[in-house]
């Protein structure tokens, strides 16, 4: 089994298209089939079945993908480590974070970093709290930013900053009169919210519950996948949300939204790694910029 293997296999396996696998690692199609013959054949497994035109993964394909994820990360750290040997921080430094920290909080820590570290090719992926914790899981990231919690034996979880989520409302709403909201008058609203997995739902959820508030007890009428059309929902009608006071302050500013009364807990901003994977100086490097700066 040779690394190029796997790395055809992850790529077919992600997409379960072969054309566009093959464009992916500049491969034709039939190099690509053959490649991924070869390495059934040998090992007589089955990685994926072929259903017409289409290409499905099997079962032993699925349970082979992760192995085969963390081997490639693993050869890449090997490769970094070893380009590293007697020189500075150099190479490549991948980078994933989740949305609310990508785009309000890490850019300037990542600008001062490229002017210090020009010669590192780094490379910002946003995702949420659950995407960005698995890509540091499977070696995909070095280096992980999120806003929710997580529990993750195998990875080391560093707070690098804080941050408050507030609730907020059009003008019109009626919590925006500046009365206080209870608990209670929680599950009055209608709430839009962003998707399951992201740091911003599930700590206020969490909130919620320890005010004895049941989250599944709140009208969400719309669940969107990024703060930006979260705060252009809101805007729009009789809506509540809740949303860092960072995504908030330009509307707050500007009078598009109200913050109503309603305190939460502050929230941390965490740094992942992986415990047991190589740390290239280019990650180190990054690490002192935030871990020297950060808030």
């Amino acid at each position: 089994m040779t690394l190029e293997q796997l790395r055809i296999f992850v790529a077919v396996a992600e997409r379960e298209h072969l054309t566009q696998a093959a464009a992916t690692l500049h491969l034709t199609p039939s190099a690509v089939s053959s490649a991924i013959r070869v390495l059934e054949d040998r090992y007589g497994a089955a990685l994926f079945h072929r259903v017409g035109r289409r290409i499905e993964m099997t079962p032993g394909g699925r349970e082979f993908l992760p192995t085969a994820r963390a081997t490639l990360a693993s050869a890449k750290a090997a490769e970094l480590a070893l380009s590293e040997l007697g020189s500075g921080a150099r190479g490549s430094l991948v980078v994933h974070a989740s949305q609310t920290i990508a785009s309000y909080w890490v850019a300037p820590f990542l600008a001062r970093y490229h002017d210090v570290h020009p010669h590192v090719d780094l490379r910002l992926e946003i995702g949420n709290t659950q995407s960005v914790t698995q890509a540091v899981l499977e070696g995909e990231a070095e280096i992980g930013f999120i806003e929710g919690a997580v529990d993750e034996p195998a990875l080391s979880v560093q707070t690098v900053a804080h941050d408050r989520l507030i609730v907020v409302v059009a003008p019109g709403h009626p919590w925006a009169d500046g009365r206080t909201v209870r608990p209670y008058d929680i599950a009055t609203a209608r709430w839009i919210m962003r998707e399951e997995g992201s740091g911003t739902r599930s700590v206020f959820e969490e909130a919620l519950r320890g005010r004895d508030v049941d989250p599944s007890a709140l009208e969400i009428a719309l669940v969107l996948p990024s703060n930006e059309a979260v705060r252009s929902a809101v805007r729009s009608g009789p809506f509540a949300t809740v949303m860092s006071e960072l995504v908030a302050a330009p509307d707050l500013q500007a009078g598009r939204l109200v913050r109503i009364a309603f305190d939460m807990p502050p929230r941390a901003f965490r740094m992942l790694r992986h415990r047991e994977r190589y740390r290239t100086k280019a990650s180190q490097m990054l690490e002192m910029v935030i871990t020297q700066t950060g808030g």
